[in-house]
């Protein structure tokens, strides 16, 4: 028997328990992920279309470039269009909307903005232009705050001088609490993410079984990882109960990565930050500790700007990150609304729920999910 024939054989026995337990349960399961990766790899592996009906699964606030507000989106436009500015960026943020322009427009208008694939890269571009000031926009969560705050005692260490960032990093179980605590998402369990639990470890979402009786379990990314990490959900709610398991074990631990966490924890410090679609968060993001402002951007040139808000011409991004929605439900979606001009952040990340629902025909799905 091949390997193929093998994974075939165990993900068929999954949806056979699946489908037994839905049975028998008797009312439909919403589960939700909660990770960007997790809806793209359900999405390219027609996980939804396999699944028994009674399993609903819905994209969460998983996306990091999809929940930054355009307040800091408008903000790295200001600094792009500064003579002394460079903005070092992943590039999925080139296209993203802010209030009136994005970054592709400002670097087409002549702006020195850079992809970059590490805030490292970043780091060597500043020692290599010591007249600029060289900017990285740290657009995450968990799994990319231990890089930026390596790159940010990298240049303390080295003495560079002009390398900053411009911080937008978000933690993922604040945004979960939030959303359960305002009542308009039903989740009766939660797809974990496996690269966040990585670094916060699993001990972080233990809030959830205690506090909510809400299960969680850490997920792997191949279709038959996911697909487990379902099956343990599943088991739990037909039987009532409500724990946090995980089963990525290969590579995550209860506690995570000390190290990764200590580097966090000494550069920066929790904040109340803006979600896109769900407003101020406390604790819910990182900003730069004092003795770390000289490289905070936004403390070492202060700016003022006038944004409108995050919805845009009718653009429901909000409600999809909050599982309030589905993309379908959304009048733009597929209409004005494509990759190609994208109304929204969520129809421009390559981890959008709306990009996915796109690129992957999500509109043909049965159900709601």
């Amino acid at each position: 028997m091949t390997r193929a024939q093998d994974t075939q054989g165990a993900a068929a026995e999954i949806i056979a328990e699946l489908r037994d337990i839905v049975g028998a349960h008797g009312q439909r399961i919403r589960l939700m992920e909660v990770c960007g990766t997790h809806t793209v790899a359900i999405f390219r592996a027609g996980l939804r279309q396999i699944l028994p009906e009674g399993i609903e699964l819905v994209s969460g606030p998983g996306c990091p470039v999809c929940v930054t507000a355009d307040d800091y989106i408008d903000a790295a436009i200001a600094y792009a269009a500064m003579e002394d500015v460079i903005i070092t960026t992943f590039g999925d943020m080139l296209k993203v909307p802010g209030t009136h322009s994005s970054l592709a427009a400002a670097q087409a208008a002549g702006a020195d903005v850079r992809i970059v694939y590490s805030p490292l890269d970043a780091l060597a571009i500043a020692t290599e232009n010591p007249a600029k000031k060289v900017v990285f926009l740290a657009v995450g969560f968990e799994t990319t705050a231990p890089t930026e705050a390596a790159a940010v005692l990298a240049a303390e260490a080295q003495g560079i001088r002009n390398f900053f960032l411009l911080s937008a990093q978000k933690l993922v179980p604040p945004v979960m609490r939030a959303l359960l605590d305002g009542g308009e998402t039903h989740v009766d369990g939660f797809l974990l993410p496996g690269h966040v639990a990585v670094v916060t470890g699993t001990e972080m979402f233990d809030f959830l079984a205690r506090d909510y009786h809400v299960p969680g379990v850490v997920g792997g990314f191949e279709p038959l990882e996911i697909l487990r990490a379902i099956q343990l959900l599943v088991r739990q709610i037909g039987a009532g109960e409500a724990r946090i398991e995980n089963a990525y074990e290969t590579v995550v631990r209860p506690v995570g990565n000390p190290i990764a966490r200590a580097a966090i924890e000494r550069v920066y410090e929790p904040a109340t930050v803006r979600w896109r679609g769900l407003g101020e968060i406390p604790a819910s993001g990182l900003e730069m500790r004092e003795e770390y402002a000289a490289f905070d951007f936004a403390r070492v040139r202060p700016l003022s700007v006038e944004t409108v808000g995050d919805g845009r011409h009718g653009c429901r991004c909000g409600e999809v990150l909050r599982g309030a929605i589905v993309p379908r439900d959304c009048n733009l979606f597929g209409k004005a609304c494509v990759p190609e001009h994208a109304v929204g952040p969520c129809m421009v990340s390559v981890e959008g729920t709306c990009a996915a629902w796109y690129k992957y025909g999500g509109g043909r799905f049965r159900y709601g999910a």
